[in-house]
């Protein structure tokens, strides 16, 4: 009896991430620049650091939408409720900023998968791994960022 095609789509997935070995990770690993640029190693550490950070910021979303619900409770006194207010609106605009934190996690963990990951966009070229490291959405080099961004206060002060 021939498979559905939901079978085979299934049955694809599973030969590809068996296909896929997983790269050992050492617990203490740290990328050095001494070894070949955007190997298995640094790509899976890339990896595993955004995953954990995505983990992380919707863990705290989740808390922050239960803390909202229950917070829901008619408050008398109007300086406590503008207080609230205040407080669930930075909290809000927070969870803005986390939400888009998290589509800039999902597009670098994209260009891991399409081998772009570290790379400049602008100029092509390797990004520092200790920029990498400390801010592993980075799109650009240190020095092309500089130049972006002294641009942008150029026209800013138009």
């Amino acid at each position: 009896m021939p498979q559905s095609n939901t079978q085979l789509e299934a049955q694809g997935r599973t030969e590809g991430a068996a296909m896929k070995a997983e790269v050992f990770l050492p617990e203490d690993y740290r990328p050095a620049e001494d070894e070949p640029f955007m190997n298995e190693r640094q790509t899976e550490y890339f990896r595993r650091k955004l995953i954990a950070w995505k983990s992380d910021i919707l863990e705290d979303s989740r808390d922050t939408i239960e803390g909202m619900k229950d917070q829901t409770r008619n408050i008398p006194d109007i300086a406590d409720r503008a207080s609230e207010e205040t407080d669930r609106a930075l909290e809000l605009r927070t969870r803005d900023r986390q939400r888009k934190l998290v589509a800039k996690i999902d597009s670098a963990l994209r260009r891991i998968d399409n081998g772009e990951y570290g790379y400049c966009e602008i100029t092509g070229e390797p990004i520092s791994l200790k920029r990498l490291d400390a801010r592993p959405i980075a799109t650009m080099s240190l020095e092309a960022q500089e130049r972006h961004e002294r641009r942008e206060k150029v026209h800013r002060d138009d």
